[in-house]
């Protein structure tokens, strides 16, 4: 099974596509090394999605290339899962983190990264990349709420990742 959009990685550098939706965000998450390496540990771990307060659904503890995860919003039966496949990773001394596009069923089309990086002066910044649009007919209906639930998540990662959890 493969993603649903032609852009692979072009939330990594560069330009995000046209003919999407657009988000970013970029919070300060602490300062020095040992900062940089527990929002690291904390990223690889899902504290994004987890503390966005998303249900994740995967077969790996951690993000790995090439990995499954799905993510769930709503309640109970009326939880909706949006099926999703890490397409790059990075992992360097002074910056970490990850991108992972949309599969079949999933209610967008698109790509989102996260990508912890140490700035000159030892500052740890943490960015959110994402392009997105509709999937199906009642998403395209539901556009104007998707984006709002789309900006509202994003606000959600950069508060989680703002005070991770010491690996």
């Amino acid at each position: 099974m493969s993603v649903t959009y032609p852009e692979v990685g072009a939330t990594r550098e560069g330009p995000l596509p046209p003919g999407y939706v657009h988000v970013t965000r970029r919070v300060r998450v602490g300062q020095g090394h040992e900062a940089f390496a527990a929002a690291a540990a904390a990223l690889a771990r899902w504290q994004p999605q987890r503390g966005a307060g998303l249900k994740l659904r995967s077969d790996e503890e951690r993000v790995t290339l090439g990995g499954r995860f799905s993510t769930g919003i709503g309640a109970g039966p009326l939880r909706l899962w949006a099926p999703c496949l890490i397409v790059w990773v990075v992992d360097e001394p002074e910056r970490y983190g990850f991108g992972f596009g949309t599969l079949p069923g999933h209610v967008a089309t698109g790509e989102e990264s996260f990508l912890l990086k140490v700035e000159p002066g030892g500052e740890v910044w943490f960015e959110v990349r994402a392009f997105s649009r509709p999937a199906t007919w009642w998403a395209r209906l539901g556009a104007p709420v998707m984006r709002l639930v789309q900006s509202k998540i994003t606000d959600r990662y950069a508060t989680a990742m703002r005070r991770p959890p010491r690996p």
